[in-house]
């Protein structure tokens, strides 16, 4: 008998609700179902003058960004500079103390179908006695599957397929590496094909080469499924070589645009405090 499930507090499976309780939900949709996407349609990300705090922390004060569909969005900055939590207020799990988001127009939680999410690897317990498979699948269903239904392998198969990790199918979680762990939980993010993939932080904890395919995966779907993608990232490089936009963010927004704007001298001083050898790889 397996026990207790190390997600069910965390919202992989349809971007806001934990596992547990979250529905059944259709493993992908046809081209058809995809909404219409033209120059007259609402942006991907609205975030309006968001304030959050906790407790007597102000975490985020005054962030303000618009990022348009099939947009590829890095967020960088210090550690402890609110990224994570800009995650969790688009993804609905926490509640601003002013400001708005709108996700595709919309209220966060109200359209999870149309999200895939990427967590950080350290948030996740890698004991659990389940397959990659079943992880992928927990993603589709929106809870662990007891038993998997051949449209629900089909759909994980394919999405193992998608990310270069068929061969990890049957391969239990606690065997695999820090970079085919990754490639798992974005297969898992992307067996819905959704409109928005949101990742946070997902190089950590994997080696350069895993890092590289990963950026080049996203750009691809990005590109075939005319997705939105917003990544959290300490990697300034990946942010200038493969993201459309930057946001520098340290509690507030210190920068954001193309990254030959959001990435200058001035805004990673302003963000980080100094521009170290490792931020003179992405000076103009």
């Amino acid at each position: 008998m397996r026990g207790a499930d190390p997600t069910a507090a965390l919202p992989y499976g349809d971007g806001v609700r934990p596992l547990s309780d979250a529905p059944t939900v259709p493993t992908s949709r046809t081209e058809a179902d995809r909404p219409v996407r033209d120059a007259a349609v609402p942006a991907a990300l609205a975030v309006t003058n968001l304030r959050v705090t906790r407790g007597d922390a102000l975490v985020l004060d005054d962030v303000s960004f618009t990022l348009p569909r099939e947009r590829f969005l890095a967020v960088i900055g210090p550690n402890g500079a609110g990224k994570s939590t800009l995650v969790q207020a688009l993804l609905g799990l926490v509640r601003p103390d002013g400001g708005e988001v709108r996700v595709f127009d919309r209220a966060p939680r109200s359209e999870p179908r149309r999200i895939g999410y990427v967590p950080q690897l350290k948030t996740f317990d890698r004991s659990f006695p389940a397959t990659a498979l079943e992880l992928v699948v927990s993603g589709a269903r929106g809870r662990w599957p007891a038993r998997i239904t051949a449209t629900e392998r089909d759909a994980a198969c394919a999405a193992l397929e998608r990310v270069g990790a068929t061969r990890l199918r049957d391969r239990p979680l606690a065997r695999l590496s820090g970079g085919e762990l990754q490639r798992a939980f974005l297969a898992r993010a992307l067996v819905r094909e959704p409109d928005l993939v949101i990742l946070d932080e997902p190089a950590t904890g994997v080696d350069f080469l895993a890092e590289h395919d990963l950026n080049h995966l996203l750009e691809g779907y990005q590109r075939d499924a005319r997705a939105t993608v917003l990544m959290v990232t300490h990697d300034l490089a990946a942010a200038r070589h493969h993201a459309s936009d930057v946001l520098v963010l340290n509690r507030t927004r210190i920068g954001f645009g193309p990254p030959e704007r959001a990435l200058t001298r001035a805004c990673l001083e302003q963000a980080y405090g100094h521009v170290g050898h490792d931020h003179d790889l992405v000076l103009p």
